[in-house]
């Protein structure tokens, strides 16, 4: 379902590659049945892309890992986390704009 340049995060490679990332990093937490989080992945492919070498932007399926999502206070799908230096520095909860996370992800690359 993902792109070439979007990665895959679990519970268990979570604090690796996202936590002791030195590059800022866009988690979408989201689910096989949420609707908006399906219309929501092309825009999150193409950030992959766009960002690429720059930023890691990923998916972790709430239905595959359940720890995380609990830790980080997720309760509405899809949820998308911006980490950078393993602390979330911005929040975005539904369906987003794609230029409100270009923007985001500018700001943490500075």
């Amino acid at each position: 379902m993902a792109g070439a340049n979007t990665l895959e995060f679990t519970d268990d490679n979570f604090e690796a590659e996202v936590l002791k990332a030195n590059v800022p990093v866009l988690v979408d937490f989201w689910a096989d049945w949420c609707m908006p989080c399906k219309a929501l992945g092309p825009t999150i492919d193409e950030l992959a892309t766009e960002f690429a070498g720059k930023v890691k932007v990923g998916k972790m399926s709430t239905e595959d890992s359940r720890d995380t999502p609990v830790k980080y206070n997720v309760q509405a799908i899809p949820t998308i986390l911006i980490f950078k230096g393993g602390e979330v520095v911005q929040k975005f909860v539904g369906l987003t704009p794609k230029k409100d996370f270009q923007a985001a992800l500018a700001g943490a690359l500075k």
